[in-house]
């Protein structure tokens, strides 16, 4: 029997005084969320399992699971940017962020969410729930202000909100960032919680706050994060005006504008760019194929494992999480 130190009696008497983890991971398996678009970005959605490979660290894998159904069971944490950068266009986000909630939580059981915001700190305003009358309410509450804690907001995400039985396998994780990427105020790291999110097998998606015209340090940040986890990034409110020309050369008291400020041609501009990145995010957390296998070596620790998803068919695009970190079995993750 292993003797039991002062120190470990120390660690043990710790442990029973703190709350109970509220994520646990087991990953004798591994989730690969993967979608597959066409050259002109629509969705490819009629493979088969045959057409699909998956190399662990460049060895094939054989696939234990297989779903291309829609509509399947998530679990989307909704990242809302409440700094002082998301003002200009605030209205328009915060509705966005409603019509998000609307579309993937329609009050089915096997959907839910949660609502973190984030300014000088991250707050978890709603817990998980199916219900997004809750969310909902909560979203037309909220006004920016402050600091930008993204990365801490990520971390709570992972970390600090009650689980649903099944993930993450079934339902599977999603977050969705509604802001611009910038982070000023987290005590986290990008590099942490990059690893917490592959460790989590949590997929992240951006709906970028960066207005037409400008850039933004962030938006790198949010690509990555959206990149190495197999998600993406949307930009509503870039590249309005690309069909509108000779704008500039028309002189103007107000400014020079693709559609003038105060019309109704302006607002319907936003509200469709809007539109759109709602529409394709929603889309794509719904229709993405599935894959699962059991990773035939089990190293424990920090080693990332890289991941590459191959398709049988010329000329498309395959987006999936970049790799993962390995457990052993029944690995629960404390932080």
């Amino acid at each position: 029997m292993r003797r039991l130190t002062l120190f470990s009696l120390i660690a043990v008497f710790a442990f029973a005084q703190e709350p109970t983890p509220t994520l646990s991971v087991s990953t004798t398996e591994v989730i690969v969320p993967v979608t597959v678009t066409d050259p002109n970005g629509k969705f490819v959605s009629n493979l088969e399992e045959k057409d699909f490979k998956i190399f662990d660290e460049g060895k094939e894998q054989k696939i234990t699971y297989f779903s291309r159904e829609r509509s399947q069971p998530v679990v989307v944490g909704f990242l809302l940017d409440l700094s002082n950068t998301s003002r200009l266009h605030w209205k328009n986000y915060q509705e966005s962020a409603v019509e998000l909630a609307l579309a993937l939580l329609p009050d089915d059981p096997k959907y839910s969410g949660y609502l973190i915001t984030y300014s000088n700190e991250a707050e978890l305003a709603v817990n998980t729930t199916s219900d997004s009358q809750k969310v909902v309410d909560k979203l037309r509450k909220l006004k920016p202000g402050g600091g930008a804690a993204l990365y801490d907001a990520i971390y709570m995400a992972c970390t600090s909100r009650s689980l649903v039985k099944g993930e993450p396998l079934e339902p599977r994780r999603v977050i969705i960032v509604i802001g611009d990427g910038h982070d000023n105020a987290s005590k986290k790291t990008l590099n942490e919680v990059l690893e917490i999110a592959q460790r989590n097998l949590v997929t992240i998606y951006g709906v970028s706050t960066v207005a037409f015209g400008f850039n933004n340090e962030g938006e790198k940040v949010l690509t990555q994060l959206a990149e190495e986890t197999g998600g993406r990034v949307e930009y509503p409110l870039q590249g309005l005006y690309k069909d509108v020309a000779g704008y500039l050369s028309t002189p103007s008291d107000e400014g020079n504008y693709a559609l003038k400020v105060g019309t109704g041609g302006y607002a319907s501009e936003i509200a469709r760019g809007m539109y759109r990145a709602v529409a394709n995010t929603t889309g794509e957390v719904t229709t993405q194929y599935l894959l699962r296998f059991t990773p035939q070596a089990q190293d424990a620790g920090r080693v990332f494992r890289n991941l590459r998803v191959e398709v049988s068919l010329p000329n498309v695009k395959v987006r999936a999480r970049r790799g993962y970190y390995p457990y052993g079995p029944d690995v629960n993750v404390k932080r």
